[in-house]
């Protein structure tokens, strides 16, 4: 038996999540890690400690969300919060040529899996009695820009969940957070969604400090320990040298 409050991240195998992950062990949460790859998840695990239990769970699968909630449940402790981490990025396809099995992935991964995962724990959340629910957007949730128009879609569609989400629960003892970061440098996100090292790095040349997995989830940890009676309703968080999705400085090599 868990004697901690839960703390549920997706995502949890790398990059914010399990920067989130690790952040929230420190907080005095249970950290639930649900991701994908299990190798990730037990490594993050070990690393962890005895505060940290670790789930194999796909989010755009109904079977394996629903097991995570059992596993959760399993532990007998509240869930008092959950952080919507699990999406991604694939592709900078202009619209007339876009490629629909990667735009049906994103919209799968970050709008519907939002949706499979808060609506399997949001009954334990507003068991707990101050249960909170935390989604990772981007700023790409209201800002458009070419070549990005099947992730800014899944985004915007995030975004517009998330705000629903709030409208209805108001007077239920369940806050609804959602967090918009911009230029993040993680060792994953424009890898796979580009498919070529270079590329990758190639969006971060000349920025002297983009963001990092860890300033992100210092805001998780922010928002999910203010008093339950404060509800961020959005948080933007950019590098100082990005003013906004199109204009960002760049130092000359």
């Amino acid at each position: 038996m868990v004697q901690k409050k839960i703390a549920v991240v997706t995502g949890a195998s790398s990059g914010i999540g399990a920067a989130t992950a690790r952040r929230l062990a420190t907080e005095g949460f249970h950290v639930v890690a649900a991701a994908r790859r299990a190798d990730r998840l037990e490594k993050l695990i070990t690393e962890i400690g005895p505060d940290a239990t670790a789930v194999v769970c796909d989010v755009t699968s109904d079977a394996s969300v629903a097991a995570l909630a059992t596993a959760v449940r399993g532990l007998g402790a509240p869930v008092a919060l959950l952080v919507n981490n699990a999406g991604g990025a694939r592709g900078l396809d202009p619209v007339e040529t876009g490629a629909v099995d990667d735009w049906q992935w994103m919209y799968d991964v970050n709008v519907l899996g939002t949706l499979r995962v808060t609506k399997a724990l949001l009954p334990d959340l507003e068991a707990s009695g101050a249960g909170t629910v935390v989604t990772v957007g981007s700023t790409a949730g209201f800002t458009v820009y070419e070549g990005g128009g099947g992730y800014t879609a899944a985004k915007h569609a995030q975004n517009a969940l998330v705000g629903t989400l709030r409208l209805e629960l108001a007077g239920r003892p369940v806050r609804v957070i959602e967090i918009d970061p911009g230029m993040v440098r993680t060792e994953e996100f424009s890898l796979n969604r580009l498919g070529d090292p270079a590329k990758a790095d190639a969006i971060y040349a000349g920025v002297r400090e983009p963001l990092v997995a860890d300033d992100i989830a210092d805001c998780v940890a922010w928002v999910a320990t203010r008093p339950q009676h404060v509800n961020v309703d959005r948080l933007v968080v950019r590098p100082i040298a990005q003013a906004a999705q199109h204009k960002v400085a760049r130092e000359q090599s």
